[in-house]
């Protein structure tokens, strides 16, 4: 479908909602975006990373979309994610918690079928005395740090543990990982570092199957993938890698209405702290999302919205429930109550908006609010 005849059509649907803004995901992409790295890696599997809310575009909904293309490994962060997954999915997929457990979630993890992922000797002696209660064998996967220093086996334990694996432990071990710090940086010597340690720790824990790549790594070429890989923004439209043309398919749109449009004078003071002044006149436009809806603070007088293909710089602050655009460059009237102008769509990428804030995609991505009205395609 075209996409001008997409945006028009959802424009006309939506604007009689009266929402503030439209935040537009389309599931198709996304499902495209998941074949696509299935490609590269074949016969390599892939997961889906759908922490933080699916990087707040949705757990279920994504969940879904990726269990549809053939996805079963799934990967939160927290165990409350894990919780809030768990009924959306079938049997055969598995749910991993990437930070591990927290004392006292052992029996409800076991229970619901969650495989946490093991950082240190501490959360393994728990699983373990989880697993001899239960008289039952318990999955997990063990993660080692291969130079992130966040989370992950630590080298001075892992003598101990692999004491641990041979002295009968009732503890299924599917498969070991680690993470990689600088996959986004194609040219960055700590990937080899990081892929030389992991070759070692390999050697160390013999015959068990290996998880390496994030969506970074996915373009790194085969020594980094593993058997099953672990893409993130890469799922979601966002650059894999930094510097390089994003092979992805934008999966996010975000159009913003207008709610006030008003024309001042040379020597106008615009929002907090009347850090802006107008040294011309100008006509401006106010619209209904600030940085309580994921627009930072710091796009003020950086940042830009579009209307028609047409860049509108953001003037002064951004408050926290709107921000004030320069519309100059328009036709007097081109705005007006309840307009729509492009945040996120084909002239600006989410990469384009961090660069603005000085953040990075995901941070963007992951800061979008629910005040939204969110559509899935």
């Amino acid at each position: 479908m075209d996409s001008d005849i997409l945006i028009s059509r959802t424009r006309t649907i939506t604007t009689a909602h009266g929402a503030t803004g439209y935040l537009r995901i389309d599931l198709a992409a996304l499902g495209r975006n998941y074949r696509k790295l299935v490609s590269m890696l074949t016969p390599v599997r892939a997961g889906g990373v759908v922490k933080a809310d699916a990087y707040g575009l949705g757990a279920e909904r994504v969940a879904s979309t990726l269990y549809g293309e053939g996805c079963r490994h799934f990967f939160v962060a927290q165990f409350v994610e894990a919780v809030r997954l768990r009924p959306t999915l079938a049997n055969d997929a598995q749910i991993f918690v990437l930070n591990g457990l927290q004392p006292g979630n052992e029996i409800a993890c076991a229970e619901r079928g969650i495989v946490p992922v093991l950082n240190s000797l501490a959360q393994w002696r728990q699983w373990s005395a989880t697993a001899r209660m239960l008289k039952r064998c318990l999955p997990a996967v063990l993660q080692f740090d291969t130079g992130m220093s966040r989370l992950g086996f630590p080298r001075e334990e892992r003598a101990e543990l692999a004491a641990a694996l041979g002295d009968g432990s009732k503890v299924e071990i599917l498969f070991i990982m680690s993470h990689l710090a600088s996959a986004d940086d194609m040219e960055s010597d700590q990937n080899g570092e990081q892929c030389a340690e992991m070759s070692c720790i390999a050697d160390e824990f013999p015959g068990f199957d290996l998880s390496f790549a994030n969506s970074g790594a996915v373009f790194l070429g085969d020594a980094y993938h593993g058997v099953l890989a672990r893409p993130g923004i890469a799922l979601y439209g966002g650059a894999p890698n930094a510097g390089a043309n994003n092979p992805m398919e934008p999966v996010v749109s975000l159009t913003v209405a207008v709610v006030q449009t008003r024309t001042v004078p040379a020597g106008t003071k615009v929002g907090y702290g009347g850090a802006y002044v107008t040294q011309r006149e100008m006509r401006l436009a106010t619209i209904a999302a600030g940085y309580a809806d994921g627009l930072p603070r710091s796009l003020g007088d950086r940042g830009a919205v579009y209307f028609n293909g047409t860049r509108l710089p953001i003037v002064g602050r951004v408050s926290m429930d709107s921000v004030t655009i320069d519309v100059s460059a328009l036709p007097e009237g081109a705005l007006t109550l309840g307009s729509l102008v492009e945040v996120l769509g084909p002239n600006q990428t989410l990469e384009d908006i961090a660069r603005d804030a000085g953040t990075i995609s995901y941070e963007i991505l992951t800061g979008l609010g629910d005040r939204y009205d969110r559509q899935y395609r």
